[in-house]
């Protein structure tokens, strides 16, 4: 609608839940001569543009193990709202972690496997290989989840990067990451849909995967007793 009255369009994540929705978008921009921006805002945060820029400037053929770990905690609306509709908002793995795959992929290249250990409700885990890194990742929306050093300072979430098993500090700087990001479109620049399109093509991936079990290599929270929906019986 944006595109066909005139004007350009900024979009939060997910841009869209599917590959091909990209390209029926870049027709659209074709037509219309106007722009779709995406918030990808991981990408101007300091550290993570630090963390690229060192891992750019390492041995090409050197492969780093990483593990992400991203724990924020829902309440129940979560499961009411369109986030809990999987045809609306693509499910766990892609409402929360679309941003996470895209710096990924930004900083250690393409990807050369996908695999799904579990995909559930309120949790998803995974491994992903990337030209430059093998990654393990688990995202969880459930407060049980939470370390326990976490929950005991009231804390409702937890951010995780480990590279070669050194934590990357990365808690901070969050508060306007937005604003950069809005501020560099205003300016003629900002994220269009070619940027998008490998975290869509990771979370589409993720989404019709099959899930392996614990098999492989797999995040360590991933073996955490799973729960039940909290509207199932």
């Amino acid at each position: 609608m944006a595109l066909r009255r005139g004007a350009d369009a900024i979009c939060e994540k997910p841009l869209v839940l599917n590959p091909w929705n990209i390209d029926a978008l870049g027709k659209l921009e074709k037509e219309s001569g106007q722009k779709v921006y995406n918030i990808l805002q991981l990408r101007v945060h300091q550290s993570i543009i630090d963390l690229k820029k060192k891992i750019d400037e390492t041995q090409k053929d050197k492969i780093f193990d990483v593990d992400l770990t991203y724990l924020t905690t829902r309440g129940n609306w979560y499961y009411t709202s369109w986030k809990g509709d999987m045809e609306k908002s693509g499910g766990i793995a892609t409402n929360i972690g679309v941003h996470f795959y895209d710096m990924l992929s930004w900083i250690f290249g393409n990807v050369k496997k996908n695999i799904v250990h579990i995909h559930e409700h309120d949790r998803a885990a995974g491994y992903l290989e990337l030209e430059r890194a093998r990654v393990r990742w688990f995202l969880s929306i459930n407060e049980d989840v939470l370390p326990e050093e976490i929950r005991q300072k009231g804390q409702r979430t937890y951010r995780s990067i480990t590279i070669e098993g050194e934590e990357l500090e990365f808690s901070g700087g969050f508060t306007d990451l937005h604003n950069r990001v809005y501020e560099s479109i205003l300016d003629g620049n900002g994220y269009g849909l070619e940027d998008a399109r490998q975290a869509i093509e990771i979370v589409h991936q993720i989404r019709r995967a099959t899930p392996q079990g614990l098999k492989g290599e797999y995040h360590p929270l991933a073996k955490k007793p799973l729960s039940k929906h909290p509207f199932t019986k």
